[in-house]
């Protein structure tokens, strides 16, 4: 049985942006959250979830991870906007989402 895949970014005020991918978004968040990761993440406090997309598949999500990757600034800021116009931090959101 594959598990279950997730493509979120992570975000600041500015917004600085960060793709993911994993196969525990709860986990995965608190992690950048609590700067546990060190990096990217942690170097531009990126802390707020302001989007994501879940998947059958680890492998779905990576190809969409990439997709996303590939994206100009604009686009994704666009995408993020139309899903969460405000960039609210949706990590209570997903607390109640079984992994």
């Amino acid at each position: 049985m594959s598990k279950q895949g997730y493509v979120y970014i992570m975000a600041n005020n500015r917004p600085t942006l960060y793709t993911g991918v994993t196969s525990n978004l709860v986990k995965r968040v608190y992690e950048h959250k609590h700067h546990l990761t060190g990096g990217f993440t942690t170097k531009y406090k990126l802390h707020k979830l302001v989007y994501f997309e879940s998947f059958e598949t680890i492998t779905q999500a990576i190809i969409r991870e990439k997709q996303i990757k590939d994206m100009d600034r604009i686009n994704k800021l666009s995408m993020i906007e139309k899903r969460n116009p405000m960039y609210r931090n949706l990590f209570g959101q997903i607390l109640d989402k079984p992994e």
